[in-house]
């Protein structure tokens, strides 16, 4: 919801872009319609644990894996090397929670 609340220029930068790609009106429509996705895995995953289905969180916790790995190359592509790192790391760490099962005690 950042691009909405405080601007897409703004939700780019802090997502780790440089200057020149947020400034892009081209690129504005793109990091809102993207934000959706954070949103809806989070709604997800509230309505899964509402439901007390906590295996399913686990599987799309480590699904989000491929999403770490493809911002961190989008990022370091784009000349932000250190957001690509933060990326990878952070949310590996996260999908690591899922791919042990951690949030349904299935392994630990």
């Amino acid at each position: 919801m950042y691009p909405f609340t405080y601007g897409p220029k703004a939700a780019l930068l802090k997502f780790g872009f440089p200057e020149h790609i947020a400034v892009s009106k081209a690129a504005w429509p793109i990091i809102k319609v993207g934000s959706a996705r954070v949103s809806t895995i989070g709604i997800a995953l509230w309505g899964m644990y509402i439901g007390g289905h906590l295996e399913a969180m686990d599987i799309l916790i480590a699904a989000m894996g491929w999403m770490a790995l493809i911002d961190g190359l989008v990022c370091y592509q784009e000349g932000a090397p250190g957001s690509a790192t933060f990326r990878v790391s952070s949310t590996c760490a996260v999908a690591l929670w899922g791919l042990l099962g951690m949030t349904s005690g299935k392994h630990f």
